[in-house]
């Protein structure tokens, strides 16, 4: 279902706490009736801490809806992917907090045989929640898995690199790479493993009720109330649960996630900016820069934003500064390159989109796109919920008649919707940083395979997209000094197309109650983690 909006006098409202005040009204009276009810009898967990390490409990509160299951070859929204984080291993993995890698599954780093060779020996004693031990044919089945064209992973992006993995013995795997891959050690961290004897059984089942590795156990998951964890007792890898069990609570909306801290929650994800000083008298709050960004992506196959022009006319027209300062409170950096500042990838684009309504106008009339009609779509996330009705009030001003369909993201990206190249222009946030931070992984996110630029801007017929890949199969072979000079190529082609480019890239406030929690740290990217921490 679809939301219209009425906007006029958002941009001129000289005050950006008023507009966020206004903004927030209508769901005031939902989260109200939310808070009660959670804390009905039987509705709230324990928050009683434990003085014995691996005792105790964890409750968290989590801003996305579960909307997939948690198969790691499948599962890439928010929640899943942090819940999978503390269910499954990889055989290297990158720290949440820290992104510095840590052996997940392998018993030593990996073993460079030449070139294109590589080995990985794995942890003795490993095993899944099932009581399966981890064996290297695992290893295998869960690589080729993701590799294999049939079942559509999005992570097969990633591991491009890989010819093909062998199991040497039981406890042994080989990887032939296709060519030399430096970053080899810390991208395997983008696959999970899983257990083979269990997936094969009943994928169906495996994805609603998934079996890893890793410290916690997943117990239940209730689409729109809860997941819960439980320590698995058999872990033996380097950061085993500190805890006896875990609760993450879904509140989607950000007045009831505010109200459960430090009540009901010991932490809680993506503080609305409005609400971060008054929740900073009582908890630790910290917004920490990343590079998640909030995007335009066009359907490059339409007659309207076939047209390079009108998809630059469109990013020219809006004021990105203005925007952040009124709807995030400053919290955010307008994009000057598809890295955000500070990255060790960054480097300014040859086309920074500042604020030009000249430009804007003169494009459009140059596309002959002038007076058109669009309807740009967008997730119901809060915060994007805020930023849209501004971006449309830019455009009605250079005269793009602009239409504003809110749903949420299950529905954007139904076939129904984007999938099926229904839409003209989405607005949505995107953090493939959760995957890793260097160059190649957060390039090929959106930029590599068939997900982004075939079924969903549609832009993959163009010469442009074939440079692209061309420019990111080179720098993959480079080391990363190297890398980031061919990568910076690759940033000044799509801002130059724009078929889907930020508009900035935000800071992340997560609050916690650091009286309650024993190790915590705010993540760089959506999410929370609880790998390494215990209970005060």
């Amino acid at each position: 279902m679809s939301n219209s909006f009425e906007t006029s006098g958002l941009v001129n409202d000289s005050s950006r706490r008023n507009f966020l005040k206004l903004a927030g009204v209508m769901g005031a009276a939902a989260a109200f009736a939310g808070s009660v009810a959670a804390c009905s009898p039987g509705g709230s967990p324990s928050s009683e801490g434990g003085s014995e390490e691996g005792e105790g409990s964890i409750q968290a509160g989590i801003s996305y809806q579960l909307s997939t299951g948690f198969d790691p070859m499948l599962a890439t929204g928010a929640t899943p992917l942090a819940a999978n984080l503390h269910v499954f291993e990889a055989l290297v993995e990158l720290h949440p907090a820290t992104r510095e890698p840590y052996l997940g599954l392998a018993a030593e780093d990996p073993t460079r045989v030449d070139d294109t060779t590589y080995e990985v020996q794995l942890r003795d004693g490993a095993t899944f929640h099932n009581g399966e031990p981890v064996t290297a044919s695992d290893v295998v089945f869960s690589f080729e898995r993701v590799l294999d064209p049939a079942n559509e992973s999005l992570f097969a992006g990633f591991i491009t690199f890989i010819d093909s993995v062998t199991a040497t013995d039981d406890t042994t795997v080989r990887f032939s790479l296709n060519y030399p891959f430096p970053a080899f050690s810390q991208r395997i961290s983008v696959i999970k493993i899983v257990p083979e004897a269990a997936v094969s059984a009943d994928p169906a089942e495996f994805d609603l009720n998934p079996i890893g590795s890793g410290p916690f156990r997943l117990v239940s998951a209730v689409k729109e109330d809860r997941i819960e964890f439980e320590r698995f007792e058999d872990y033996n890898g380097e950061y085993p649960a500190r805890v006896q069990d875990m609760t993450w609570l879904l509140l989607s909306d950000p007045a009831a996630r505010v109200a459960s801290i430090p009540s009901r929650t010991q932490a809680i994800e993506d503080v609305p900016y409005l609400d971060v000083d008054q929740l900073a008298t009582s908890v630790e709050v910290e917004s920490v820069q990343s590079f998640g960004l909030l995007f335009l992506m066009f359907n490059c196959e339409s007659d309207t934003f076939s047209d390079r022009r009108v998809r630059q006319a469109l990013h020219y027209a809006i004021d990105t500064d203005a925007v952040i300062e009124k709807a995030l409170l400053g919290n955010a950096a307008a994009a000057t390159s598809y890295f955000q500042e500070g990255h060790p990838s960054y480097s300014e684009a040859s086309n920074v989109y500042g604020y030009d309504v000249d430009m804007a106008t003169s494009l459009l009339e140059e596309a002959g796109a002038q007076d058109i009609n669009i309807t740009l779509t967008a997730t119901d996330t809060g915060w994007v919920a805020r930023v849209v009705p501004l971006i449309k009030e830019y455009w009605d001003a250079v005269g793009v008649n602009t239409t504003l369909e809110i749903l949420q993201s299950a529905a954007v990206y139904a076939p129904e919707k984007v999938d099926g190249g229904n839409y003209d222009v989405l607005c949505a946030p995107g953090d493939p940083s959760v995957f890793g931070n260097d160059g190649d992984i957060l390039l090929s996110w959106f930029y590599r395979g068939g997900t982004w630029m075939e079924n969903r801007a549609r832009w993959s017929e163009t010469p442009e997209y074939a440079e692209v890949q061309e420019r990111l199969d080179e720098a993959a072979q480079l080391e990363a000094d190297e890398a980031q000079a061919v990568h910076a190529e690759v940033v000044n082609i799509v801002s130059e197309e724009v078929p889907l480019y930020p508009l900035f890239h935000r800071q992340l406030p997560t609050a916690w109650d650091d009286e309650a929690l024993d190790g915590f740290q705010p993540l760089p990217t959506t999410g929370l983690s609880f790998i390494g921490v215990g209970r005060n």
